[in-house]
């Protein structure tokens, strides 16, 4: 999947580490992600997590989508920042599951999502 994610890829987005529900992705808050607070713009950090999720809950092979997700913005990120986005299964019922993913710079949360998934077909 990722290697079809143009999106993801523009924006300097690796995938880490990966297996069945579970994945972790980087990316590194560049000058065209900073808004006009001088700090990191949300919609980054949310593509980022939400980068995280899609491959979490396309660990199983069905094409899965996103029905919903939310975020809670922790700290402020700033140019320069390399992200990490872990995201992890918590539980699937019928063609449905909730993922919850972490972003952190280092040791530091800066986010937490959850995401909302729906397998199609």
């Amino acid at each position: 999947m990722m290697t079809d994610d143009t999106a993801s890829a523009a924006l300097g987005i690796t995938l880490t580490s990966a297996g069945v529900g579970h994945a972790e992705v980087r990316m590194t808050v560049t000058e065209t992600m900073v808004n006009g607070h001088g700090i990191g713009h949300g919609g980054y950090v949310f593509l980022l997590a939400d980068t995280a999720f899609a491959c979490a809950c396309n660990s199983h092979g069905p094409v899965t989508v996103a029905a919903g997700a939310d975020i809670t913005f922790v700290a402020a990120v700033h140019l320069g920042d390399v992200l990490v986005a872990r995201a992890a299964e918590r539980t699937r019922y019928g063609r449905n599951g909730v993922y919850d993913v972490t972003v952190t710079r280092g040791d530091q949360v800066v986010a937490e999502f959850r995401g909302r998934s729906r397998t199609v077909g």
